[in-house]
């Protein structure tokens, strides 16, 4: 992509938006909490509980757990899925994408400061 930090610019690059994104007004998410609300918002649909458990390499009681804090802050909404009742398909949200939208305006000013 172009930007080469070495390690210790890195974990400072990661740890001034931390430290940002836990002073902002936003939920404070857990990194799988992150790392399922990006693979749902940043790789193309349809995303599914067995889906994301397989992409993450975790359980699918993990990521249904996961799922319903991110549900209930109304940054992901589940639903049944019309042709198989039995899967649930993970969506996006208005919320989820401005949140995400800020998140990386985080991550741009803590870039622009190194």
């Amino acid at each position: 992509m172009g930007l080469e930090l070495k390690p210790f610019d890195a974990l400072a690059l990661w740890h001034g938006v931390l430290i940002e994104s836990v002073r902002g007004e936003g939920p404070d998410l857990s990194a799988r909490q992150m790392a399922i609300l990006l693979t749902v918002y940043l790789t193309p649909p349809p995303h599914t509980v067995k889906g994301l458990a397989q992409k993450l390499s975790v359980t699918k009681p993990a990521i249904t757990r996961a799922l319903d804090t991110l549900s209930q802050k109304m940054l992901l909404k589940r639903k049944r899925d019309s042709k198989d009742k039995r899967n649930v398909l993970v969506q996006r949200t208005v919320e989820g994408a401005v949140f995400l939208s800020n998140f990386a305006d985080l991550i741009t000013h803590q870039t622009s400061e190194m």
